[in-house]
């Protein structure tokens, strides 16, 4: 290969030289000097410089000799790691479990022939609190004394005394007293420590028939036994979903908006009760006398907000006797310094079994007045006074009925936001 080339560069340097000397011929015919010894001393001095250079250290080394780096020592390892993320700290599983009262056994009865003794220890609820005697009656009847040498109070009366109900039924006579306790505040604060309670006590007498011609001679047998209880009713109001289905998470609504609430009473140890909303008013504070102020539910379960603002406002018809569910469009204070509205309800519970009636009803305004439980009749009074005699009927329990306040709030009520289209 070597060869082949320097033959071609051989061939193009005589011929280069031919036209030289042709050239230098024509211009001077006086000088003839030999061509064929001077092109070819030239081209053996061109070939042997062109085999002295070796090409294949172009291609191997095209800029020259490389400078070759000898690593001099041992280098320090890396010691550098992609940060870990730290893990975030499972939470610790609580064990909690909400106490739910318990009935103490704090009143004892014993019925005799034509008396009653009740006895009722100071410590009525449990709880190391005592009592004050002002605040409890049998009736309206007050305390007779205290044990001797205990923390008992008691009651001596006649079974006819201190607004007894007599109730008669196919078996036995009974009669029914409220054991009534109102909490006092501690002289000189506005606090109390202890839940007001309606405490139901019955003495039974069985009944003897004579159906022969002789003359009827009644004959009581004593009914004496011991009974205790408390009625220990929690009342609670809760913002619910739209579909009822749960507690509502947030409290924040807009105007237009409708707010859920449902009102229960949660029983222990106790017979099946119906709840009522007696009235509600709505606050900006917590204060229930604070102004300004409205009344919303009033006369003893009438839903006025309909009937006054024409809103949708109005009871849902009753799914449980312990629930009653209402819906009260979301409105604000005029000129309110706060968005927030607190509700604050009288909660009123009677006998399921016991009919509705005007003291006790929960009626809504749509054209006309109507009832949650399909008893119309119960709302005729809404647009006057439902009194004390609004026929109110008699429970198989005696009358007695059950009331407690409950709160809800802060419900914080928003206007929509107004943006005009064009204007940036």
């Amino acid at each position: 290969m070597g060869l082949l080339q320097c033959l071609l560069v051989l061939v193009v340097l005589v011929v280069f030289d031919l036209k030289n000397a042709i050239g230098s011929l024509s211009s001077s015919q006086t000088s003839r000097v030999p061509v064929s010894s001077q092109v070819l001393g030239n081209t053996l001095q061109k070939a042997s410089l062109f085999q002295s250079l070796d090409y294949r250290g172009f291609a191997q080394e095209p800029l020259g000799l490389q400078e070759k780096q000898v690593l001099q020592g041992p280098v320090k390892p890396l010691d550098w790691r992609f940060p870990i993320v730290p893990e975030v700290p499972s939470e610790m599983a609580v064990d909690f479990h909400l106490r739910q009262p318990v009935t103490p056994s704090s009143v004892a009865i014993q019925c005799g022939e034509n008396r009653i003794h009740v006895e009722v220890q100071q410590d009525l609820f449990s709880n190391g609190e005592l009592i004050q005697p002002s605040g409890l009656t049998l009736g309206g009847c007050p305390v007779v004394g205290l044990v001797p040498g205990s923390k008992v109070l008691f009651f001596e009366n006649e079974l006819q005394d201190c607004n007894s109900v007599l109730m008669m039924t196919k078996d036995e006579l009974v009669y029914t007293f409220a054991l009534t306790y109102t909490p006092e505040a501690f002289a000189g604060t506005p606090i109390t420590r202890a839940g007001g309670a309606v405490i139901g006590v019955q003495c039974h007498y069985q009944r003897f028939q004579n159906v022969s011609s002789s003359a009827l001679k009644p004959t009581w047998v004593p009914y004496a036994s011991t009974e205790a209880g408390e009625e220990v009713l929690v009342f609670s109001l809760k913002l619910m979903t739209d579909d009822w289905s749960y507690e509502r998470p947030s409290n924040s609504y807009f105007l237009g908006d409708v707010i859920n609430v449902e009102a229960s009473v949660k029983v222990y140890n106790h017979v099946p009760l119906r709840v009522f909303v007696d009235s509600c008013v709505a606050t900006q504070v917590p204060d229930v006398n604070a102004l300004p102020r409205y009344l919303f539910i009033e006369n003893h379960g009438c839903l006025v907000d309909a009937k006054v603002t024409a809103s949708s406002s109005r009871f849902m018809p009753r799914s449980q006797e312990d629930k009653i569910r209402f819906q009260l469009e979301a409105f604000m204070f005029q000129g309110g310094s706060s968005p927030s509205i607190y509700m604050t309800c009288v909660l009123k519970a009677t006998l399921a079994s016991a009919p509705s009636d005007a003291l006790h009803k929960s009626c809504s305004f749509a054209n006309g007045w109507l009832a949650a439980d399909g008893n119309n009749q119960v709302c005729g009074c809404c647009d006057s006074t439902c009194g004390p005699d609004g026929g109110t009927a008699a429970s198989p329990f005696g009358g007695l009925r059950w009331e407690g306040k409950a709160s809800l709030g802060p419900v914080v009520v928003q206007e929509h936001k107004k943006t005009l289209a064009g204007l940036q």
